[in-house]
């Protein structure tokens, strides 16, 4: 199957250019068995350098989580710590807080050998304080697809503030395939900085192999730096868009002339940068946390941004990064300014056809926003 592959594929998706895939070469993909499903993909499924994975007809409730290895098949984890077992076929299923699920994903993977994958919590996803990761069968890590895989992906659940309504077809996470080294290094990455400003930070720190992306808590123009999350709402059926009231479901937080904000242990947040953020067409980009030893905050779930984020030619001019914060075991004071994350830039094998914001997309030229699920507030 994989010889067969590689035949049909496009130059992007099968030469000896490195970099992320982008649209075109993940359909080429799919049309020589690379991606395999049952079903048809969504007609906006493929982003312009990513794929949105569904949720397959099968998921279990299971006691705990567990670090995969590549000794031990799926199938025996879910052996030891199913508790039940969940058809996702009809009208929904509640998927409640505090629990942990695994589903069968609908897209199974037959890589060649040169190609790679990466995984991440859709934008709507994170937005919700849903933790998802992704797992290949026999894979030793989270969220990463070696080269050459063949099998089924899971994706494992669990909704931490609202319970969320799901069916097969649901898409909460996403893919990204990579050939080589795709990642720009520090010179690469000032010299993008200079043509085509990746932030609009006067002076940007680019230390730690990344663009530093800072917290905004100023107004917003509506009185409020932020949204914290209530507990014991409704659910929230992720298909469903602009269907639910913002305060059902979040306290908005009123900007104050300190410009600090005393983290709630346990609580979730919706931020934004400071910085506007630009992706530039023949780019993807990736939040990742600023420093990882520091065990107080986790910032943005959802970390992919597609070729064309805040591009002024897509109608993204001025595009901030949202950001979702969750506080630890002890209150912590955020500042403004204080830095939360950085942007990592890799290249594309080419350009894509349409870009982020050319393609139906929910977030460009976003300031402070909630996920699509909710109307706006007024």
């Amino acid at each position: 199957m994989e010889t067969a592959a590689v035949h049909r594929l496009p130059r992007s998706a099968q030469g000896t250019s490195q970099g992320i895939l982008p649209a075109r070469a993940i359909g080429a993909l799919a049309e020589a068995k690379a991606i395999v499903t049952e079903r048809a993909f969504d007609a906006d499924q493929i982003q312009p350098a990513s794929l949105d994975l569904r949720l397959g007809a099968r998921a279990w409730r299971i006691r705990a989580s567990f670090l995969p290895s590549a000794k031990t098949p799926i199938s025996e984890r879910l052996d030891d710590l199913a508790l039940h077992s969940i058809s996702l076929n009809g009208d929904g299923t509640v998927l409640e807080t505090g629990c942990v699920y695994i589903v069968e994903v609908e897209e199974r993977l037959a890589l060649p050998g040169d190609i790679a994958a990466a995984t991440n919590p859709k934008s709507s996803t994170g937005r919700l304080d849903v933790f998802t990761r992704v797992i290949g069968d026999r894979v030793a890590a989270f969220d990463t697809i070696p080269a050459g895989y063949k099998g089924t992906l899971y994706l494992e659940i669990s909704p931490r503030t609202f319970p969320i309504l799901v069916r097969r077809g649901s898409r909460l996470s996403q893919i990204r395939f990579r050939r080589g080294h795709a990642k720009l290094d520090m010179k690469e990455l000032a010299a993008l900085q200079a043509r085509e400003k990746l932030v609009s930070a006067a002076e940007p720190d680019l230390l730690g192999g990344g663009v530093a992306v800072s917290v905004d808590l100023s107004d917003f123009g509506n009185g409020y730096a932020g949204f914290r999350a209530k507990r014991h709402t409704g659910l929230i059926d992720v298909d469903k868009r602009a269907g639910y009231d913002v305060m059902d479901f979040w306290e908005p937080i009123p900007a104050h002339p300190s410009r600090r904000l005393v983290l709630d242990p346990d609580a979730f947040y919706i931020l934004a940068s400071k910085e506007a953020v630009h992706v530039p067409p023949d780019h993807a980009a990736e939040m990742v946390p600023f420093d990882p030893l520091v065990g107080e905050f986790r910032v943005h779930y959802a970390g992919f941004f597609d070729p064309g984020f805040g591009h002024a030619a897509a109608g993204g001019h001025g595009a901030r990064a949202v950001l979702e914060v969750r506080s630890r075991e002890v209150p912590f004071i955020l500042e403004d300014g204080q830095i939360v994350g950085r942007l990592v830039y890799e290249r594309l094998t080419e350009r894509p056809e349409k870009l982020y914001g050319e393609v139906g997309s929910n977030y460009q030229a976003q300031g402070l926003k909630l996920s699509k699920h909710f109307k706006p507030l007024k």
